[in-house]
């Protein structure tokens, strides 16, 4: 109890701070990795860590050796093998709402080519699926793909879904302004009371959804219907501007619709 009250006695709101920031960080590290590969690579650090404490418990030295001069080297590994979660928790700082204009001119310059590349599959009947990644990182789905790192244009996507494509089988993963990777398999959904008409595409739709926070935009090949699937519901587009405007609302929370009418138009 002493020893405690001289650390509340000398606790500054400095510290305060201090540990509200690195938890904030740490917070939104673990929420980017979630889902991905490097969600198991921690899992992987911290049995290393274990061992490690029981190397040095049952003094199992050459074991201890070995990883304690691992563990001297923690801080670069950590950065080599999250380099590209580390990459987008510095692009999300500056994505935030506090960028204004510009930022949000160019997301709405993304969403612009999606909307123009479904609006000519729906009118061909051409099938696909098009997924926008948010916070819960897809990176263990987009390596079952083609990696592209390619630019988000309404002519690119066309040419992707097209029967004669080797990519169109899939999905493609969207993210950080640009497709990420094409022909990508994602997890059917297991929910039991989704309608026989649903197909493989649909399922995987509701699939994703039900697991993440992902956006995902269906065109189906047999009626050419647009569908947004979003937090394991299905909303039926009627037009360009409603699939803008709901585009707009999941992704940039923005336009906001309401819940009335979100309700109306699940399917």
């Amino acid at each position: 109890m002493q020893q405690l009250g001289i650390l509340l006695n000398n606790f500054r709101f400095l510290d305060l701070l201090d540990i509200v920031v690195v938890a904030l960080i740490m917070y939104r590290f673990l929420i980017i990795v979630q889902g991905t590969r490097a969600y198991q690579m921690l899992f992987g650090i911290v049995a290393l860590a274990m061992l490690w404490w029981f190397s040095q418990f049952n003094e199992l030295y050459s074991l201890s050796w070995i990883l304690q001069n691992f563990f001297d080297y923690l801080f670069i590994i950590l950065i080599v093998l999250f380099q590209d979660q580390i990459r987008s928790a510095l692009v999300s700082i500056t994505s935030t709402k506090f960028i204004g204009r510009n930022g949000r001119s160019k997301f709405d310059q993304q969403i612009e080519e999606v909307v123009a590349a479904c609006t000519a599959l729906s009118r061909e009947r051409t099938g696909a699926l098009i997924v926008f990644e948010k916070k819960h990182g897809l990176l263990n789905y987009s390596a079952s793909g083609t990696r592209l790192d390619s630019r988000i244009h309404s002519d690119i996507i066309y040419s992707i879904f097209q029967t004669k494509s080797p990519l169109h089988d899939g999905a493609i993963i969207i993210y950080n302004g640009s497709i990420q990777a094409a022909g990508c398999f994602l997890p059917l959904s297991k929910n039991v009371e989704i309608d026989r008409h649903y197909g493989t595409r649909h399922r995987a739709a509701l699939g994703i959804t039900e697991i993440s926070d992902a956006v995902v935009v269906t065109v189906s090949e047999e009626t050419g219907r647009i569908n947004i699937c979003y937090n394991g519901f299905f909303h039926y587009m009627e037009n360009e501007e409603l699939l803008r405007k709901y585009l707009r609302k999941f992704l940039l929370e923005i336009d906001r619709v309401s819940p009335a009418e979100v309700a109306g138009r699940s399917v």
